[in-house]
Parts: structure tokens; sequence; C-alpha cells
């Protein structure tokens, strides 16, 4: 039987082994106050080439184009409802990025959503974009890029590549209020992407040798305190965050994905002597039809008689011993036996319960 998990041993060479290197405090942690925000909208598209929501399933498309001209001084009469086929309602969303002022232009992501099969050719009608506040920030108009493509037959087949229902327009709001970001004066608080004990106490100790001791104190293992020097701030924080740390080891863990058999180990994984034997059950099912003749001279008719054949074998069934292993000694273990997806996520499983594996195991 073929290694499944040999790639993972590549892995593990690649992410985990060697020894610990270092990265800037702007990869570990971000300024608190710094932050995007995301914005949310509702408009039109128009333009469709006959791929645009079917309006007697989609009301509330109707009832948008009827309010937009309405809004422009063209008036439809009571009860007459456009059966279009070249205009789909759409949500926008897109992400404010910190100290965007008015003026700036953001990237928008426009999707579906009714019945619209396509939005490839289409354009945006000028749509507002709000805030968790309810607040207008941007607002969103242009032509789509759209990456997917579909096509459909008569007969009701149909093929597509990606999402022909969404798209993108680069550039495409423009930025209307500006949100305030982090405080212009007063202490910096840097807050850790991961918690993590070690790499706080590290950040602290290089921000002391960097600036001079007392400069910086962990409140916890996310957040660290800094005192700035006197002068120039934005120098200070250009200089802060490219300063090299090198990050405490991540936890042992074991990521399993049951769906799919995808197991990953961190480097610190380690197991205690343990013996493990594991055999895969085969079982066979063999269907035949023996053909039963009456005998001579008898009024009995020739009849089909159905015949099963059933065979378990267990193939694989070897035993292998892991003593105080690392990541790599795990992964030739496991290879050398051959062990399959299932299989190994069921070897993980027991090792834990018997308490041989040292690190936490996670399902998903």
């Amino acid at each position: 039987m073929r290694p499944f998990i040999s790639p993972l041993a590549l892995l593990a060479l690649l992410f985990f082994g060697g020894t610990a290197h270092a990265e800037r405090i702007k990869d570990l942690a971000q300024v608190a106050g710094v932050r995007g925000n995301a914005l949310v909208g509702y408009g039109l598209v128009v333009g469709l080439d006959g791929s645009g929501d079917r309006t007697s399933q989609t009301p509330f498309t109707v009832q948008s184009l009827k309010t937009m001209l309405d809004q422009l001084g063209v008036s439809i009469p009571p009860g007459v409802n456009p059966q279009l086929k070249n205009v789909a309602a759409v949500a926008i969303h897109a992400e404010l990025p910190a100290y965007a002022k008015p003026g700036q232009t953001i990237d928008v992501t426009v999707s579906s959503i009714g019945n619209a099969g396509s939005l490839r050719g289409g354009s945006l009608l000028m749509a507002p974009l709000k805030g968790a506040d309810g607040q207008v920030y941007a607002v969103a108009q242009g032509s789509l890029m759209v990456s997917g493509f579909g096509a459909s037959g008569r007969d009701g087949s149909r093929i597509s590549v990606n999402a022909p229902n969404s798209g993108t327009i680069p550039n495409g709001a423009t930025v209307e209020r500006a949100v305030a970001g982090a405080a212009p004066s007063g202490n910096v608080t840097l807050n850790l992407h991961e918690f993590d004990f070690t790499t706080a106490a590290r950040i602290v100790a290089a921000i002391d040798a960097a600036f001079g001791a007392g400069h910086a104190h962990a409140i916890d293992g996310v957040t660290i305190e800094v005192v700035p020097p006197a002068g120039d701030r934005i120098a200070f924080l250009s200089r802060l965050e490219t300063l090299n740390v090198s990050p405490g080891t991540a936890p042992s863990k074991v990521i399993v994905n049951a769906r799919t058999g995808t197991v990953v180990m961190g480097g610190e994984v380690t197991v205690l002597p343990a013996a493990v034997a594991h055999g895969s059950l085969t079982v066979s099912i063999i269907e035949s039809a023996q053909i039963s003749q009456p005998g001579p001279f008898g009024n009995g008719v020739t009849a089909v008689v159905p015949e099963s054949s059933i065979e378990i074998t267990e193939d694989g069934n070897r035993m292998f011993v892991l003593e105080g292993a690392s990541l790599q000694a795990i992964v030739q273990a496991v290879n050398a036996v051959g062990a399959a997806p299932g299989d190994i996520v069921a070897i993980l499983e027991a090792l834990k319960r018997a308490g041989a594996l040292r690190a936490e195991l996670e399902v998903i």
C-alpha cells in the first residue's frame, strides 16, 4: 500500500523543523484602534444580457427599480409590473481601511441576492454603503468584473465555471466619511494576534532593549502597554513595528478533519512509549446465479436460484512501536505501515485515550 502522509513529513520539516525564527512586531500584533470597518449596501445591477432576476419570483427587484425611477422623476402606473431580464438585485460589501479619508477609493464585492444567472457585463448603479452604526461611509458604482462563466441549454442542462453571479469593482466605491483611528497622543497599546505569554514577554524585552527599560509592560498574554518617548510619534511607531522578536512555540496540537481525513500535527507533538496494532477488515460479497433443472418427466419448470458467497479478510494487521516519538518519528512509523487517512485518525484517537499522545486532539 502506498504511504498516505509522505507529504506530511515534508511539511513538518518545512514548518516545524529547525530553530526558532524571528518575526517583526507588525506581524505579531497590531496597534489598538488601527483597524478596518465592514461596510454593506444594497443596489441594482443593470445591463445584463438576459441573465437578470426573474421578476415574477423576486418582486423586491421590481420594487427597487420602481423606487429608483420615482426618485429620478419617472412614474410607473399603478398595477404595472415590468418583466425585466437585464436587472438584478445585489448585496454589496467592502472594508473601509483604517485612516481612510473622504475622496479615496476602495474595492467592493457585488453578489446577487435574487435568482440572476450571471452578472457578467453588468454595471452597478449608485448605491450607498453603510457601517454598523447605520451611517453612510462610501458610495459604490461602476462596471463589474466577473471571473465566473455559465452556459445553459434548452433541455435544462447547465455548466458553470467559478461563480458567475458575483463579481468585484476595483476602486468601485468612494469614501464619503472618515472613521476616527487610534488616539493621536498618549500610550500605545499593542494587541497580539494570538494569545501567548511567552511572546508578550519577549516583545516587552525587545522594546525595552530598543528604547530603554520601562517603556513597555505586558498587561496580559495579549495586551502590551507601550510608553512612547518624547519626539516624533510616527517615527517611533515605524521603528517599533519593525523590531524582530522570536515568538513562543505554539501549543502541542493535532488537528483532524474527520470529513476529509486530513491530519496536521504541530512540531511539539510527542508520544509516550506505546505499541499500536491496526488492521483493515474487508468484507467481499459475490452474487451469482444457479440454474435449477427439474427432474426427468417431472412437472417442474427451470428456475434461476440466486447464490451468495461472503468472504471476510483482515489485512495490514501489523504492530509498530512509538517510543517518545518526535513529529518526524511519528510520520515515519505511520508511513511504515501504510496507514490510510481513516486509519491515522483512529490511531491518534486511541493514543489520546491511552494517555500516550502528548498533544491536544482537535477534530473539525
